[in-house]
Order: C-alpha cells, then structure tokens, then sequence
C-alpha cells in the first residue's frame, strides 16, 4: 500500500515478538476494528487491527461476501487461503502469514491474515533481482506448483523488516485444472528444489488433514497428483502461452 494510503497505525500492526501461536489467537479471539479498504482489489479486502488482552496487531480480512463471482473456481475463496496457509505449515516452509477461517468479524465468515509490515517499493521483481533471497524465492515458486497459484503477482510477494519472503493473496489456488499464473518464471528448466521433493513425497503419503478439510475430494486427489509429478519430473516449467502471466505482473 502506498504510504499516503496506508492507515497512520499500520507501522503498529507488525507486533513484532509475536509467535505464531500468539498470532492465531490473536486472529482467532482478537477484537476487530476496521481501518479501511485495501486499494486494487476486485474482492472486498480490509486492513483491520486486532486486540486481545493487551496483545495487538493487525490482520487482513477477507469475507466471503465481499468476493466476486468467477466462472472457473467456486464461492468460499477464503477457504483456499486458509488452505495455503496449512500447507505451507504442514509442510514446515512458513512461506504463508498465519491465516484462519473467522465467523464472529464485521462483515461474517471470511479469512484473517496476518499483516506483514512490508516496504510497499518491493515485490518480486525487486527482490529477485537484489538476489539475497532466490532460496526463499525457490521455495515460494516451487510450492506454487503443489498450490496450482493462478495469480501470483510480484505484488504478492512481500519482503518483511527481517528479510524474510512471504506469499499472500492465495485464493485462487487449489484448482483441480492446471491454472498455474505467475511472474516467477526465472527459473523455468532448473531443478525444483530438495525440500519441494521432500514435500511431494509426503504429500504421496497423505494429505494434511487439516488442508483437506478445507478443499473438495477432486481438489485434494489434484494435490496428490501435483505431487507426484513434480517427483516425475523435477524441474521448474516454462510458460507456454500469455495467459501463464497474470495482469497486472505487479
């Protein structure tokens, strides 16, 4: 968020020292207070502060019924940043703020992200070309394969005070069709990283269930299914066709 748009509070809404813990029960108990509308987003999307016993922060809020009607995924776009969020941990990469379903928040059930206090002049690009962070980076793209992401903008892609790389605005994932759209095509042809094979293995195994429980059966075979590709061929692909970058590319 550009700096004249950003609320005179969000420097605060880090809660730096927080652990994750700390941060879901902060997102699961917290009382909301609605700072404002997040600028360019086609979905309703809030940037709220939470408090819960002198504990505060602040979170991203997406309810469900501020989402836009798509032909290719279903309502309940929440639920797949939900989704993104337990993979990620399940999976030991902590590359996804904490993230939870709500039901009790202004505008009813919706997801809850954790803020990250990110300077609004990086994103993917940026970060990618400094070139301090490309295991991050490898990290990030490799699981967007296991996700299927159809909208990874480099504005999606957010470097924190400590230097650590997360992705956000997961919802369009999931889908049992390949809908992979991203910017991160740089490392088409080299091979995915180990802790993608490793991931992908595990997944072959079971699925968390935790992520299950917030896809459909389809969805969750399509996952299994990602993962064993990628253990058959290894390597990053290459866009084939426009439609593989999303717009805006930030």
């Amino acid at each position: 968020m550009p700096e004249d748009e950003r609320s005179p509070r969000a420097a605060d809404l880090s809660a730096p020292g927080l652990s994750g813990e700390g941060w879901r029960e902060l997102l699961s108990s917290g009382e909301i207070e609605v700072l404002g509308r997040m600028p360019y987003s086609s979905n309703a999307t809030f940037l709220i502060s939470l408090e819960c016993e002198a504990v505060s922060g602040g979170a991203i809020y997406k309810p469900e019924r501020g989402e836009q009607p798509l032909w290719d995924f279903p309502d309940g776009l929440f639920r797949r940043e939900v989704a993104a969020y337990e993979l990620s941990e399940a999976l030991g990469f902590g590359v996804i703020p904490e993230t939870l379903a709500r039901e009790e928040a202004p505008y009813g059930l919706g997801s809850l992200q954790r803020f990250i206090n990110a300077d609004p002049n990086d994103h993917y690009f940026t970060v990618h070309e400094a070139g301090t962070n490309d295991a991050e980076l490898r990290l990030l793209a490799g699981f967007d394969l296991l996700l299927n992401n159809a909208d990874r903008k480099g504005g999606h892609v957010l470097l924190d005070g400590e230097g650590h790389v997360w992705g956000i605005d997961n919802g369009l994932s999931f889908h049992t069709e390949p809908k992979l759209r991203t910017v991160m095509w740089d490392y088409a042809g080299e091979e995915v990283p180990e802790a993608i094979l490793q991931a992908c293995a595990l997944l072959l195994e079971s699925v968390p269930e935790r992520v299950a429980a917030l896809l459909d059966d389809e969805e969750v075979d399509a996952l299994a299914e990602r993962a064993a590709a990628i253990l058959y061929h290894p390597v990053f692909p290459a866009p084939t066709h426009r439609r593989a970058y999303p717009w805006p590319l930030v």
